[in-house]
């Protein structure tokens, strides 16, 4: 998918505060370089968080996320990377595994993140 096509799937399918929720916390993993994903999936990860990250969040500090988000995204020192970490773990605990694999899996079934690494594109 492209990137304007993962915006208007997002727009119409990450409805759901705990969604955002969900998008907010792969951010945070990506910026936190804790994330398993590949490259590619990352890059949809973010493309998502740009497409809804700023809808109304259930358990998450919006204003605190955001601004942590923002701030990485445009350069990140080890205080920064210390306040991600400790974000992230935060976000971990208030969102349940099931949670997140629930939603990640759901992204696979609708094609936003690859299946497996056969899938994956390659890098040209």
């Amino acid at each position: 998918m492209t990137p304007p096509e993962i915006a208007i799937w997002a727009s119409n399918n990450i409805v759901e505060a705990l969604d955002i929720d969900c998008v907010i916390t792969l951010m945070l993993k990506i910026l936190d370089g804790k994330c398993k994903m590949s490259d590619a999936d990352q890059q949809v990860a973010c493309q998502l968080y740009d497409a809804v990250g700023q809808r109304p969040l259930c358990r998450l500090d919006a204003a605190g996320c955001h601004r942590l988000i923002a701030e990485a995204r445009r350069h990140c020192d080890d205080d920064l990377k210390m306040r991600i970490y400790e974000q992230r773990l935060l976000a971990e605990t208030m969102l349940s595994r099931p949670v997140m694999k629930a939603f990640k899996a759901r992204l696979r079934e609708a094609g936003i993140l690859y299946r497996d690494s056969a899938e994956r594109p390659t890098a040209a």
